[in-house]
């Protein structure tokens, strides 16, 4: 099981606290200018953790990333914006998590969930992975809107065979949640 989290100096207190919830693997995003300046000089001290950096890129940092990078391969992990249709077909990210948290009101038949079917032949073509983020539901006022969501986003990426994950995205070590329940709350948005 691997998580992806967003650090601010504090690796060490979310390596500690992601071996006490079971993880093996831990990913730490960066903005781009931190990520150089990470890629450089990052070493971790003794840990049975498998640690890796990518990327935490959105909307208007796109163009920043593809010219710094060039024809250098990083992991990216983008966060959906209102132009993520641009963004999987012209920077394929890696992963890109986060469609339910869009402002829109739900439809009377259907939830405005920010995932369609068009976004999700895109994703299949450049093979881009949609992520569900647990910091979405925790941070939410109206937690069974972002719910409903995010289960009628798992319904069309099962549909059109798109690779998943879930993670917690975490900004801080104690927003971390157990390996167990994670896999858990996956199995209930699959609808098993």
């Amino acid at each position: 099981m691997i998580d992806f989290v967003t650090p601010n100096n504090n690796e060490e207190e979310f390596i500690s606290i992601a071996d006490k919830l079971g993880y093996k693997e831990l990913s730490f995003l960066y903005n781009i200018n931190d990520y150089l300046d990470k890629q450089k000089k990052f070493k971790i001290k003794n840990t049975d953790i498998k640690v890796d950096i990518g990327i935490l890129a959105d909307n208007r940092s796109i163009y920043e990333i593809k010219n710094k990078l060039k024809d250098e391969k990083a992991f990216i992990v983008v966060k959906s914006s209102t132009n993520d249709k641009d963004i999987i077909e012209r920077l394929k990210p890696n992963i890109i998590f986060s469609f339910e948290e869009n402002t829109r009101k739900d439809f009377i038949h259907q939830r405005a969930s920010g995932l369609n079917h068009i976004l999700c032949k895109s994703a299949k073509e450049n093979n881009v992975t949609i992520g569900f983020s647990i910091k979405s539901i925790l941070d939410a006022e109206n937690k069974q809107e972002i719910l409903g969501r995010m289960m009628q986003n798992m319904k069309l990426c099962r549909k059109y065979k798109i690779k998943t994950i879930i993670a917690s995205f975490a900004q801080k070590p104690l927003e971390m949640r157990n390996v167990h329940d994670l896999a858990s709350l996956f199995e209930i948005l699959m609808g098993r």
